[in-house]
């Protein structure tokens, strides 16, 4: 009897965000925290990028030449700040819903962004090459973690980054990150994440490590409530980014 193929596609998750696709550039809407969290997660790609490339992060497009992969790309948070920056960006995502969403938003604000209903390994299978792939908030939605991971790290060029944004399987994580944002502050829809598929720093880097990266950062990212902000911190227990290289 033949294997059955491998997928890193949770077809739930696909259709629970394409239900949403509609939100994504509603600040207010359901994907406020991505909105809050913006600002932090692009602060840290710009800075890190910069230091690695040693670019200009004065310059008003200092990405200008480097190639992007935005995987998981949603409506295109993260792809429009890194194109104004001067990136050449592919923006892919499994939901065509969320790619059309992006597609439209990108026309109406005068970018040019290649966006594709794709998923990792087929991405990788084609043997596209990126000097940054950016993989944030999207891990925890994955079927398998290992193979969604080995497909993200193909991709990454000799001399190339990755950056990892993802909640810790922890109490204190299914305390604030699920019961706490979900079902109190009714941040997120209830269900958005899952306790169990949650990814811990330890899992993440030995994934990495074992696709050939080195990890070279890890940092943790924690809200402030009183001054309704997101911030880089030393806690890793509840969200946190790591940076990974291909020496």
């Amino acid at each position: 009897m033949a294997q059955a193929e491998r997928s890193t596609i949770d077809a739930a998750e696909v259709e629970r965000f394409s239900r949403m696709a509609a939100e994504w550039w509603n600040p207010q809407g359901k994907f406020r925290p991505l909105h809050k969290f913006n600002p932090t997660r692009l602060a840290y790609i710009k800075e890190k990028v910069c230091a690695h490339y040693n670019l200009d992060p004065n310059s008003p497009q200092p990405f200008k030449g480097l190639r992007f992969l935005d995987i998981g790309c949603g409506g295109g948070l993260l792809c429009e700040p890194m194109a104004r920056l001067g990136a050449t960006v592919v923006g892919a995502d499994a939901g065509e819903t969320n790619i059309e969403v992006a597609k439209i938003h990108a026309a109406q604000s005068g970018l040019d962004i290649d966006y594709r209903a794709t998923t990792a390994e087929a991405l990788a299978e084609a043997g596209e090459k990126f000097d940054v792939v950016l993989n944030m908030e999207v891990v925890e939605h994955v079927a398998d973690v290992d193979l969604y991971m080995s497909a993200c790290s193909q991709m990454v060029k000799p001399g190339g980054m990755t950056f990892v944004a993802t909640i810790n399987r922890t109490l204190k994580a299914l305390g604030l990150a699920i019961f706490g944002a979900e079902y109190v502050l009714r941040w997120l829809p209830r269900g958005t994440h899952q306790y169990e598929k949650l990814v811990r720093p330890e899992e993440l880097e030995t994934a990495l490590v074992a696709a050939g990266l080195s990890v070279t950062e890890k940092v943790g990212v924690t809200y402030n409530p009183f001054a309704d902000s997101w911030n880089r911190s030393n806690d890793t227990d509840v969200n946190y980014m790591v940076l990974a290289v291909r020496n």
